[in-house]
């Protein structure tokens, strides 16, 4: 990339990633001074026109003209927002509150339902409180046992295994569930490979097993925990043959890791039965790989019911958490860019979190909307008879990210309005009406809320460029436009101290968290309801969050994949990230060093499989499945299943993997079942050999 690289080192007091970076972080400066870094804003004369340059008020005054034309004819929600979980806390925050009092419609979610919603549900499910991950990520070093679900930190999240690396020269064990050997399970001391689709009949096998054997932690169990006589008889149906039959997964790799998380010393002990180990310390985290699914709510609540059982939760260097996949996964659910939530993790139809949120706003609570679509829903509205008119999408790139995805590009090319607020052309802005041009990472400041739960400062490090201005500026230049009341602060720190205040009181309360004591702390762990406060990095010690201080347990039912595999589709596919490129691509393809580490689409496959269907190593692949077709290249392994490919998501084009993926929906959660459909893999050529067959 042109131009003189600029080097932001990172902080190494900040203990969660102790100033590591992988090699996006390494290079993510090179999109600073880029060739397709947007410095003007762009706008279509009219349909089917190019985009070309416009002026900051020309492209505020045709969206604030076109919102209100369409709002008069088709009501509030004829306009809807798309936010991202890599927004700061303040622009997630101030996005919230633009649609809800600017524009004054329910339509609004974020791509944040696309990663950690399910493992967001089933924390409030059993603990009352969605902290993904609550304890402190040192804890993990200390932790005699690691069960990691559906996560390859290895590629990404590589500072992250530094604590597994510490955790494993400390003597600890890690397990992984993933039914690929990645590269985080091949430094697993042992590794379980399901049939994609099954982890929760994995996760109420471990648990029966655990019961049986006698591994309970039973004065936990009746002191912190209700529910369990049920959960007992519900994984009654779960014995060890019959699980193994269902995942794949052997019966003395189902003991022997239920052991391991009891502490119990596994070589020498006799088979039969044990106790649990003393003083033991055992973490179970999961992720996408286990959330991603349609019933991914129910398969994290098993595994927080195994956690449970053992005497997890709540317990310094044990428990339970999730592991996020974006840059502020944690605070983007926060504060109000969810369909059902204001800020302070808080309900839209609770009155009493209206009311206050209401008075910080300086509006009536009767003007807030009540819970609008999730994400997948939301888009597959638009355009449609009753549905959105317009759509103004920051900090997502939809047409490569969401499943199904020929259909949502089907639906956002149906709409009368798309704005794009990006810093680059990504495939959804290429698309859209309005592009306005916003400042990227290093060109602002604001907070950004981790995995465990600490709130950190980003602050500022280049000039914003001429003619860029941040998500807050362009957000209060449309609520000036419509006539919004109350404040439109464009300086972050004006921002977060209006939500300390919306989110006091709140689950997840900030309000006594501030620059200052960020600075000087090195991060300051939420829920802090006064400046007093000292943070809370362990949530749980004392109580969950359940209005008897209890935990929960929910009985859940193994259902498999919504989409199963058959004659015409025989084979599954899972996907996922891959060590070089982030989320959509959208950045990471316009960086050559990743560009060259991982320059196309592929599929993984096993040996015996391509030899079934004929295929060999760099041929071309068509993959169909019942919602599309992409073409990839093959890859032979043999760290895959025989009965599944795996093809990563950072692709546009043909090359999309959400061409494929299945848009059934977690009924709890609203995610969509990304990680498994039935598909048929094919050579890619003509019947004359020539070309790709499209």
């Amino acid at each position: 990339m042109g131009g003189t690289p600029v080097t932001v080192a990172p902080r190494d007091d900040v203990a969660a990633d102790q100033g590591g970076l992988c090699q996006k972080g390494w290079t993510a400066a090179d999109l600073l001074d880029g060739p397709d870094r947007l410095t003007t804003p762009l706008r279509r004369a009219h349909l089917g026109a190019p985009l070309e340059p416009c002026t900051w008020d020309e492209a505020l005054d045709h969206i604030a003209a076109e919102v209100g034309r369409l709002q008069r004819e088709h009501g509030r929600d004829a306009v809807a927002v798309f936010g991202g979980g890599g927004l700061t806390n303040e622009k997630a925050y101030q996005l919230g509150k633009f649609a809800r009092i600017a524009l004054r419609t329910s339509q609004i979610d974020y791509n944040g339902r696309f990663c950690i919603s399910s493992a967001a549900a089933a924390l409030n499910r059993a603990f009352g409180m969605d902290r993904g991950l609550p304890v402190p990520l040192t804890d993990i070093a200390t932790a005699g046992t690691v069960l990691l679900v559906g996560a390859n930190v290895a590629e990404t999240m590589p500072p992250f295994m530094r604590h597994l690396s510490d955790q494993r020269r400390n003597g600890g064990t890690l397990i992984v569930i993933d039914p690929r050997k990645t590269a985080t399970a091949r430094q697993a001391d042992l590794h379980l490979q399901p049939t994609p689709g099954t982890d929760l009949a994995l996760a109420n096998g471990l648990l029966h097993v655990a019961i049986a054997d006698g591994l309970l932690d039973e004065a936990y169990v009746a002191e912190r925990t209700t529910g369990f006589d049920r959960l007992r008889i519900a994984v009654n149906g779960y014995w060890p043959d019959r699980v193994e039959r269902i995942t794949g997964v052997p019966v003395t790799h189902m003991r022997e890791a239920v052991r391991l998380l009891a502490g119990v010393q596994v070589t020498g002990v006799p088979a039969e039965r044990g106790a649990p180990g003393h003083n033991r310390t055992a973490l179970v985290l999961t992720a996408q790989g286990s959330e991603q699914h349609a019933s991914g709510t129910d398969t994290v609540t098993a595994f927080i019911n195994l956690a449970l059982a053992l005497g997890l939760p709540g317990r310094p260097g044990s428990g339970y958490g999730c592991i996020t996949g974006q840059g502020n996964g944690q605070g983007g659910r926060e504060h109000g860019q969810k369909a059902d939530q204001l800020p302070g993790y808080r309900k839209i139809d609770d009155p009493g979190a209206r009311a206050h949120v209401a008075a910080v706003w300086g509006v009536d609570p009767e003007i807030i909307p009540r819970p609008g679509r999730s994400a997948y829903e939301l888009l597959s509205a638009l355009g449609e008879p009753g549905g959105p008119r317009a759509l103004m999408v920051f900090g997502s790139n939809p047409v490569v990210s969401a499943p199904g995805a020929a259909a949502v590009e089907e639906r956002l090319n149906a709409l009368d309005l798309l704005v794009a607020a990006d810093f680059v052309l990504s495939e959804t802005a290429a698309r859209a009406d309005v592009v306005l041009p916003t400042t990227q990472w290093a060109e602002e400041s604001g907070t950004m809320t981790n995995l465990e739960g600490r709130v950190l400062r980003r602050r500022q490090a280049v000039p914003v460029p001429a003619g860029v201005r941040s998500d807050l500026e362009v957000l209060a230049g449309l609520a000036l436009r419509l006539g919004a009341p109350g404040t439109w602060a464009t300086a972050p720190a004006e921002v977060f101290d209006e939500l300390r205040r919306a989110s006091a009181g709140g689950i997840a309360d900030y309000s006594g968290i501030t620059y200052e004591r960020i600075e000087k702390e090195g991060g300051v762990f939420w829920p802090c309801p006064g400046e007093g406060h000292p943070g809370t990095p362990r949530p749980f010690l004392d109580r969950f969050a359940t209005p008897d201080g209890k935990a929960r347990f929910t009985p859940v039912e193994h259902r498999g994949p919504a989409e199963h595999v058959d004659a015409d589709y025989p084979i599954f596919l899972t996907t996922g990230r891959v060590l070089a490129h982030y989320q959509s691509g959208a950045q990471t393809r316009r960086v050559n060093p990743l560009v060259d580490a991982v320059p196309e689409p592929y599929a993984e496959l096993h040996p015996d499989l391509a030899a079934r269907l004929g295929i060999t190593e760099g041929v071309l692949l068509r993959v169909t499945s019942r919602r599309g077709m992409s073409i990839v290249t093959a890859r032979l392994t043999d760290t895959i299943r025989p009965d599944t490919v795996f093809i990563p998501f950072h692709w546009a084009g043909t090359g999309r993997a959400n061409l494929l993926t299945n848009p059934a929906l977690d009924p709890m959660s609203r995610m969509p079942e990304f990680k498994v459909c039935a598909v048929r893999v094919e050579i890619a050529v003509s019947a004359v050999g020539e070309g790709v067959t499209e």
